[in-house]
């Protein structure tokens, strides 16, 4: 069955395109490149003299061959002895200067290659951070790393043993191509008998390994999307005892892999013999024929040995150029899936001329209609499920009937210095409010507005320095508490870090740790509580100064002592400042300016906390279900509840 954590079946074997932007990445390091490729051509050079010296050490000393010419004539001394250790030293130089060349090659590949790879990770990472929060809905996490990871890697692997070594097998190639003819092409064209045998075995080889590979990066994927879910998810996994099934499944995706990888090598283990076999059987044919030449004085029983020398290495590239094929394809897919990730546009963009608002910040919702997804994206899912699409549509107009609305019409304004609280039911559309404010996602129809400028209009960056936000699940990341709590800004000094700290009540317990402000914080804070890692939220908002504060279930998950600390330092946080609270426990919420009440993706209630309960509507109807019994009844309330003890009955659809 077809999952998200799927790969893209992408990728030919080589693409011209593809391969043209990939070779803009080696730019910067040309110099490099070109001292690589001269290396490249000085060793296959040296490479194939090797059995022309053996051929010249036998026919002019060795089996004397009065008609025998070679270039080296002049330079060789008549007397055997000292020719041949002419030409072992010859032999000998060849050998430490092909090493000599071989080192500078691979270093400076190698090297080029980490500087593409370090370049390229940069750019994707970089990249991924300017993308919409869409974006990531679509998009697994294990996809992502796979794209800054592995396929990566197989660009990297093109790069320095890939292409380097296809030219080299080339010119290696060409080199000994160029001398068997030259020395005898009936010899050459025996050795050459055997080509289309290994062609024909080389396309069966290529075919199949191509599709084992294709699934490996297909295993691979899955292994990774996999590993993060559910490593991440450790908690949840034992606190269910679901460990033997989550292992289960596990092993049928690395079998996937295993098996995968165990068909690439039972076509490596079949083609290579064979094309031992068929590189043996031409040197016999060459042997055979070239020992009767011998005999009858027609070639050089210097030529024949070089042929057997040369046979044994024109058929070692061909064999390296079928496993290159397979690094290009890799690198052919896995470039098409990064420059894909690379290519797409971010949704959400500063303009070209942004607007900077001028006032004290007066926030505006006007008429705001939005949605995730279109209609057609949620059938789809719900098809893919099996599901029939069950959605409600309400609105005028095409548009209307296009989406799957969260929200619908909504329209308030929050003037500076308020402290609003937005509450309703789940899925009525509150932390869609926050991130629409945020400009995570851009609306649909209508308009979000700061001191009349529509958020669209603005640069990004200062719409969001503009607001200090804590979630309802903290995150932290690896580090200090100083530097979770400054998150980079350096313009924030230790003493504003620790001032944030104590107007949120969390200095102390800081101070109380063994490094204090400078211990080690683990990966996502796995060392302190949720209470300690939300007071450190709170700081971290603080520090920034914002001046629209963002609260979105941030007491949700903290047990009643922290709620009460909270609640305390959140009395100091709201001084001068515009306060948005998402709150599902009222208590939170009671002393704010004006309460949104959401239903359904809309406005249904606005207004203060007692203003609410006389109206006896949804948030009445809230507070009758949490926290009637935690307050001292107030004339409205008592009035609310000896109403409804009458027979009126308040639903919430109301």
């Amino acid at each position: 069955m077809a999952s998200i954590h799927d790969e893209e079946v992408l990728g030919k074997a080589y693409d011209s395109r593809l391969m043209k932007r990939l070779l803009t990445y080696l730019r910067p390091y040309r110099m490099q490149v070109v001292i690589a490729l001269i290396a490249i051509v000085l060793k296959a050079g040296a490479d194939v003299l090797g059995p022309y010296l053996t051929k010249v050490a036998i026919d002019k000393y060795l089996a004397s061959h009065t008609e025998s010419h070679s270039l080296l004539d002049r330079f060789l001394s008549p007397r055997p002895l000292t020719g041949i250790a002419q030409i072992a030293g010859i032999y000998v130089g060849l050998l430490l200067f092909s090493f000599l060349l071989e080192f500078a090659q691979t270093y400076i590949m190698q090297w080029t290659g980490q500087k593409v790879m370090f370049d390229l990770r940069a750019q994707i990472f970089r990249h991924l951070q300017g993308l919409h929060i869409a974006f990531f809905d679509r998009n697994p996490v294990g996809r992502l790393v796979t794209r800054v990871t592995s396929d990566v890697d197989a660009l990297n692997e093109m790069f320095t043993a890939g292409v380097v070594s296809i030219f080299e097998d080339i010119f290696v190639l060409l080199g000994i191509l160029v001398i068997m003819l030259n020395m005898n092409w009936r010899l050459a064209l025996i050795t050459f008998a055997v080509l289309p045998l290994i062609f024909y075995a080389t396309s069966i080889f290529r075919r199949k390994v191509r599709e084992s590979y294709r699934r490996i990066r297909i295993a691979i994927a899955r292994i990774n999307a996999y590993l993060q879910e559910h490593v991440t998810g450790i908690v949840v996994l034992q606190l269910f005892n679901r460990e033997k099934e989550a292992y289960e499944r596990f092993e049928k995706i690395n079998r996937t892999h295993m098996d995968a990888f165990k068909d690439a090598i039972m076509a490596h283990a079949v083609y290579y013999p064979v094309v031992e076999v068929l590189s043996a059987t031409a040197i016999a044919c060459v042997v055979w024929f070239g020992g009767g030449q011998v005999m009858r004085n027609l070639v050089t029983l210097g030529v024949l040995v070089a042929f057997m020398q040369y046979a044994q290495r024109f058929f070692r590239p061909i064999q390296d150029l079928s496993e290159k094929y397979n690094i290009l394809q890799s690198a052919m897919a896995s470039s098409e899936r990064i420059f894909k990730l690379l290519d797409t546009t971010p949704e959400i963009v500063t303009p070209a001329s942004p607007k900077v608002p001028a006032g004290p910040g007066r926030i505006e919702f006007d008429g705001v209609w939005f949605a995730y997804r279109t209609l057609a994206q949620a059938a789809e899912e719900a098809a893919s499920k099996g599901e029939t699409l069950k959605t409600a549509i309400e609105g005028t107009g095409d548009l209307a009937l296009e989406y799957d609305w969260v929200l619908r019409d909504v329209s308030f304004t929050i003037d500076p210095g308020e402290t609003v609280a937005i509450v309703g039911h789940t899925g009525a559309g509150k932390t869609t409010i926050i991130s629409l404010l945020l400009r995570f996602y851009d609306v649909q129809k209508g308009a979000i507005r700061i001191d009349g400028v529509d958020i669209r209009d603005m640069n990004l960056n200062d719409l969001r320095r503009r607001y200090g936000v804590v979630l309802q699940d903290p995150f932290l990341f690896s580090g200090t508490v100083a530097d979770n709590i400054r998150l980079g800004s350096h313009w924030i000094e230790d003493q504003a870090v620790e001032n944030a700290a104590e107007q949120v009540n969390v200095a102390d317990f800081i101070r109380s740790l063994p490094g204090g402000f400078g211990e080690e914080v683990r990966e996502r804070g796995s060392t302190l509580s949720t209470g300690q890692k939300q007071l450190i939220s709170f700081a971290r908002a603080l520090a920034h100064n914002p001046k629209i504060l963002i609260l979105d279930e941030a007491t949700s998950s903290v047990d009643t002592e922290t709620e009460f600390r909270v609640r305390e330092a959140l009395t100091r946080m709201v001084e001068g400042r515009t306060s948005i609270i998402i709150a599902h426990r009222l208590s939170t919420i009671q002393r704010a300016n004006k309460i949104i009440v959401m239903h359904k993706g809309k406005v249904r209630e606005i207004g203060s906390h007692q203003q609410l309960l006389a109206n006896r509507g949804i948030y009445w109807k809230l507070y009758q279900l949490q926290y009637k019994d935690q307050e001292i009844p107030t004339p409205a309330v008592i009035a609310a509840n000896e109403y409804s003890t009458t027979g009126v009955n308040v639903s919430a659809d109301d």
